[in-house]
């Protein structure tokens, strides 16, 4: 089982509600970012994850959101 958390003033911060009792020792690595393989992957992963606010079934729906095809379900 592993858990993703991040460092918050020298402190590791984890997910709330794990469940893990005082005690528990835990081994901690550092997540590198991959390093692009080429211009393509570097551009790409610039902008990835950067739009927010998008409808909930937009990766479902994304022809009608993008070129205004009718939805597929509906």
């Amino acid at each position: 089982m592993s858990f993703t958390g991040t460092i918050e003033n020298g402190v590791v911060k984890l997910p709330s509600g794990l469940g893990l009792p005082d005690g528990t020792q835990v081994r901690v690595e550092p997540i590198t970012k991959p390093t692009p393989r080429n211009e393509l992957t570097r551009r790409l992963a610039e902008i990835a994850g950067k739009v927010s606010n998008l409808p909930a079934d937009f990766a479902a729906e994304h022809d009608h959101y993008l070129h205004g095809t009718a939805k597929r379900a509906q």
